[in-house]
């Protein structure tokens, strides 16, 4: 709380509002540019800060930086702006004068400070969806790469026709992009972008499935008479990956376990969409793609079900709360 009043009335006032340490900002001027600086830190327990002329505003906050803080500030004055324009975070009151909008990062809509909460939520809730993106991306793409480049070198042949990756691209780009209605809980800490973690989570997570789906493809090539037929070998190498992107989109949305949370009716809608006509039209066949019987494509789809939303999600659990440190 940065107030102009003295500090014996900031003080009462601090105490109703659960500000109990209230100093008065010469302390904070005279102690330097650092944290260690003078026999006592100012920034150490305060709570707030009395007697604040308009430019000390600024002053505050940059010293708050100075002591290695991330800091936010409010304000809707004329003279709130260079400290809003300072701050990591600098909000406006919905009431601001436009110097004070134009200063600030944020604006809010409506009287009142309490959409700072809804503000701080959101933004949790972008970071968390960004994230799922990236490792749903990351290890998606490893899995496309490499499983068709192994398995050329394993065989001689492209498992899979280019008219086959094509409609897989296709088909699996709606379910990514209704990622972004996705529920999301934001975390209750503040978020750092550890991004190296997580690209290491979706690496692993990507060599995974590339041997999983290695795994099937041997399968299929020695027992289901894939070696036969390209055609076959094709439309199975598609519900492979067909499969794998819809459950693992299930598994990568959540940091925890992959029921911790029920998916947006957008995103269930279009996993399950994406699912119902890859299968149907497979079962139908489509030129380079021969239907393959339902006894196949029901065990293609119970082993991506099983290795996505089984085995990688523990390994996945795992890495994460290794990363996270708890």
């Amino acid at each position: 709380m940065l107030t102009g009043d003295a500090l014996p009335v900031a003080s009462e006032i601090g105490q109703g509002v659960g500000l109990p340490n209230i100093h008065c900002v010469a302390d904070l001027k005279a102690a330097g540019t650092g944290p260690g600086n003078g026999a006592v830190d100012p920034l150490a327990d305060a709570d707030g800060f009395a007697e604040v002329y308009p430019e000390d505003k600024h002053i505050v906050v940059q010293r708050l930086q100075a002591a290695g803080h991330v800091t936010g500030m409010t304000g809707d004055g004329v003279n709130d702006a260079p400290a809003l324009r300072q701050a990591a975070v600098g909000i406006a009151a919905s009431t601001a004068t436009d110097v004070a909008k134009s200063a600030a990062s944020v604006v809010l809509t409506e009287p009142g400070l309490t959409n700072i909460v809804a503000l701080v939520e959101q933004g949790r809730v972008i970071y968390q969806r960004i994230l799922t993106w990236i490792i749903n991306k990351i290890s998606r793409t490893i899995q496309k790469a490499a499983f068709v480049a192994i398995a050329f070198m394993a065989t001689g042949r492209f498992v899979i026709s280019a008219f086959a990756m094509l409609l897989l691209v296709f088909m699996t780009d709606f379910a990514k992009i209704s990622l972004a209605t996705d529920h999301v809980t934001p975390s209750r800490k503040p978020e750092t972008w550890n991004i190296g973690g997580f690209i290491t989570v979706s690496v692993v997570l990507g060599v995974a499935m590339v041997a999983e789906a290695l795994i099937l493809l041997w399968i299929g090539w020695w027992h289901f008479g894939l070696a036969a037929d390209n055609n076959a070998l094709s439309t199975f190498s598609f519900l492979t990956m067909l499969y794998f992107a819809a459950f693992s989109i299930l598994s990568a949305r959540e940091h925890g376990w992959f029921w911790g949370t029920r998916p947006s009716k957008a995103l269930a809608a279009s996993v399950a969409g994406e699912v119902f006509l890859g299968t149907a039209l497979m079962f139908a066949g489509l030129p380079e793609l021969r239907p393959l019987p339902w006894e196949q494509m029901l065990a293609i789809f119970v082993y991506a079900l099983i290795a996505c939303l089984g085995v990688n999600d523990v390994l996945k659990v795992a890495m994460i709360r290794h990363n996270s440190g708890s």
